[in-house]
């Protein structure tokens, strides 16, 4: 319980360094909170597949979204910003810790990944000065809609990764 409790606490802090520091040297709390849930959580012998997996899907969905315009950053990299990136990382930790409980079943997982990815967005946007040039409401439906797909995708991910 202690664990779990922990990697909660550390992921909203890495959450809120990456969405309030953006790329600037707020990253380091957001790395350093990814690494203490390495060395004392878990490691990355245990989890460093799941890791760079989701990495690399967060980071072509949410690259997908911006080259279609569902949000736009201030840089103008093709890719999503790497402050966005170590927050993909950031939520592979929970998988199998603070949120293994909404992997099953799988309309448990659709469902909070439809409300709770639309509200991260949403609050992670107005942080970070993200924008939805498609409008707020639109968006966060769109966004919605597929975090409803997506979050038990990777809950399918976590567990497939850990045989």
């Amino acid at each position: 319980m202690r664990k779990r409790v922990a990697n909660a606490v550390l992921f909203q802090l890495g959450w809120l360094a990456c969405v309030l520091g953006g790329n600037s040297l707020w990253l380091l709390l957001a790395l350093a909170a990814l690494v203490i849930h390495l060395r004392w959580i878990s490691s990355w012998a245990v989890e460093g597949r799941l890791i760079l997996c989701v990495v690399i899907v967060g980071t072509a969905v949410d690259s997908v979204l911006r080259h279609l315009g569902v949000f736009r950053f201030e840089d103008l990299s093709p890719l999503i910003p790497l402050w966005l990136m170590l927050l993909w990382a950031l939520l592979a930790t929970t998988l199998r810790h603070c949120l293994a409980w909404s992997a099953r079943p799988w309309w448990l997982a659709s469902g909070l990944g439809a409300v709770g990815g639309a509200l991260s967005y949403y609050g992670g946007g107005q942080l970070a000065g993200v924008q939805f040039p498609y409008g707020e409401v639109p968006t966060l439906i769109v966004i919605g809609l597929l975090w409803a797909l997506l979050f038990p995708l990777l809950h399918v991910m976590a567990r497939r990764l850990s045989r």
